[in-house]
């Protein structure tokens, strides 16, 4: 299974894997990630397609989630062996990261969970209603229809605003959707493969190093609320739920993501002087 998995890496120093969101690829990540560690160095930065996405090949074995975090777990053993390491994951990537948190407790020295999915099933979600902050019924409708429908809803509906989306969507989020394989799209509308077989919260409990736990408050994809469930298994987390913020942030704040990530790892640091 690791073989097919294809992943980037840049600098050197602690190990640190990110976890992309289902149907997304590294590239997303490191749009977000390599802007903040260009200025912290020592840090190696590993950055794998899932299994099925961007340029890694889903074998005949990847058929669950099951599958696909056995595939993640031994991409890991692999590229980092024998050092602790710290781990992030994005949405569905949360998902699996809290898995291997499951399965690699003693290996992880840090957890950071973003806009995390905490409920496999969109069904059994907590969602909050799509409330555009900013409402522009005028831009939305000089929107071509096709971009309309790969924009999705519109949060703040101001020219700035869409042009960021825009360059997202088109940069790292189009060309990842284009190239995820059928299977990856099989296991998401089935909600008994897309989750784990196994009770991921009973397993979680109790992770004791620096987490951060990022919830958007206008997220209509994986809500926030959920998230508040599992805080109790973290007891070093810091936990943010940002307002103006939906499931493609930190479009507009990226200095935030980078001040909560920089306490985050200082954290880190401040748990092994400690140790």
């Amino acid at each position: 299974m690791t073989g097919t998995l294809h992943y980037e890496e840049h600098g050197e120093g602690r190990p640190i894997v990110f976890l992309h969101g289902w149907t997304m690829d590294h590239r997303v990540e490191m749009a977000d990630y390599e802007r903040i560690f260009a200025s912290r160095p020592g840090w190696r930065r590993i950055y794998p397609d899932l299994p099925g996405m961007g340029r890694s090949v889903a074998g005949a074995e990847i058929k669950t989630q099951d599958d696909v975090l056995a595939a993640v777990l031994a991409f890991i053993d692999r590229v980092v062996p024998h050092e602790r390491f710290v781990l992030a994951g994005t949405s569905l990537g949360a998902y699996l990261a809290r898995a291997v948190v499951a399965r690699r407790r003693s290996r992880i020295a840090g957890l950071l969970l973003r806009v995390p999915c905490i409920v496999a099933d969109t069904a059994q979600r907590t969602l909050p209603p799509f409330c555009p902050l900013v409402r522009h019924d005028g831009l939305l409708a000089s929107l071509a229809g096709e971009e309309r429908t790969s924009l999705g809803d519109i949060l703040v509906q101001t020219p700035a605003y869409l042009e960021k989306l825009r360059a997202k969507v088109a940069a790292v989020i189009e060309p990842a959707i284009k190239a995820t394989q059928p299977i990856a799209n099989e296991i998401r509308a089935d909600p008994g493969r897309y989750g784990f077989s196994f009770d991921l919260a009973g397993q979680e409990k109790s992770f004791e190093e620096p987490t951060l736990i990022i919830a958007a408050r206008q997220d209509i994809t994986v809500g926030y609320r959920d998230a508040w469930d599992i805080l109790e298994s973290y007891p070093r987390a810091t936990f943010a739920v940002l307002d103006r913020a939906d499931h493609v942030w930190p479009l507009e704040t990226p200095n935030l993501l980078a001040a909560l990530v920089d306490d985050w790892l200082g954290r880190i640091a401040l748990a092994e002087r400690a140790a």
